[in-house]
């Protein structure tokens, strides 16, 4: 089964909550995933925390993907891994994602080009989120600038929903005007929204992401879930206001 044949089956159960697993204690994200594994559409553990643990970060970062796998194999696995560099070094980060790893989907850098991502582009059974509006105070500073009378963000978005029909998009949803722009710019494809919680990002924007087909956002939530007191109320919460806010 896809990537995609899988996010498709979680919308279809009308589940859009995706839990960024941004720690690098397997126990803690055992103990998540056990609370949650009904009520979501993904899992996002983003690799810096892992990475900064070393070879023991690294190491619980395999063993969690396998207990997604395990818990649940309908599941998708983003790796939050923003990939970005020539073919030859992108061709390692997708046999380190896709094949030792076993994601499903992972989020990468469009600033080199098609050429360079097409390592990633060429496993059509996995999914390529690509960079289009992040969700930092900051990112205006190069994705706004205007180019033939047009934001940066805009023109990616024009090149990158060519580039394969395993292409999702990033748009953080501390930008709901743009959100809505990159929509009407790439149809259905899948649009990741981070941005919810703790980064200040209104779930009333959520509508603007939203495909022909009533589906096709990931709603990504990492801190105002893994730290609550109760992460499955946490969840059910998130997954009841975007019920509410795309009525």
């Amino acid at each position: 089964m896809t990537f995609l044949d899988k996010l498709k089956n979680k919308w279809e159960e009308n589940k859009f909550v995706c839990i960024g697993l941004d720690q690098s204690s397997y126990d803690a994200n055992q103990k998540i995933i056990d609370a949650t594994f009904d009520l979501v559409c993904a899992y996002k553990p983003n690799s810096a925390f892992y990475e900064s643990a070393g070879v023991e970060g690294l190491e619980n970062l395999k063993k969690t993907v396998e207990y997604i796998n395990q818990k649940d194999p309908s599941i998708p696995v983003i790796l939050d891994a923003k990939r970005g560099d020539i073919g030859n070094t992108n061709e390692e980060y997708a046999k380190a994602a896709f094949d030792d790893l076993n994601a499903d989907a992972i989020t990468v850098h469009p600033y080199l080009g098609k050429e360079s991502l097409q390592p990633f582009l060429n496993r059509t059974d996995k999914g390529i989120f690509v960079l289009i509006r992040t969700s930092n105070p900051g990112a205006g500073e190069f994705q706004d600038l205007e180019i033939a009378e047009k934001p940066l963000y805009q023109i990616v978005a024009e090149h990158v929903k060519n580039w394969g029909e395993n292409v999702g998009f990033v748009v953080g949803a501390t930008y709901p005007e743009e959100l809505k722009k990159v929509r009407e710019i790439v149809g259905n494809m899948p649009i990741l929204i981070p941005g919810i919680g703790a980064q200040g990002g209104d779930i009333s924007s959520l509508k603007n992401g939203l495909s022909s087909t009533g589906n096709g956002i990931i709603v990504s939530s990492s801190r105002g879930i893994i730290f609550a007191d109760n992460p499955r109320e946490a969840t059910l919460k998130l997954h009841h206001e975007i019920q509410e806010a795309l009525k």
